[in-house]
């Protein structure tokens, strides 16, 4: 659901959309570790929730 992440990408959260913008900081398997605006560093399973990647 998530392969195509790469750190450095820009991503929200479908669910959290309160949470801002967010950086892909690392992508182990399912897990995905994130650096959102307003939440800060978030580690997510990627099995359970698809992000979305952020328009240039």
């Amino acid at each position: 659901m998530n392969a195509f992440l790469e750190p450095g990408m820009l991503v929200r959260h479908p669910d959290q959309p309160e949470w801002g913008l967010g950086q892909v900081q690392s992508r182990a398997g399912h897990r995905i570790t994130v650096n959102f605006e307003h939440a800060g560093k978030v580690v997510l399973d990627g099995r359970v929730i698809g992000l979305l990647p952020e328009d240039f």
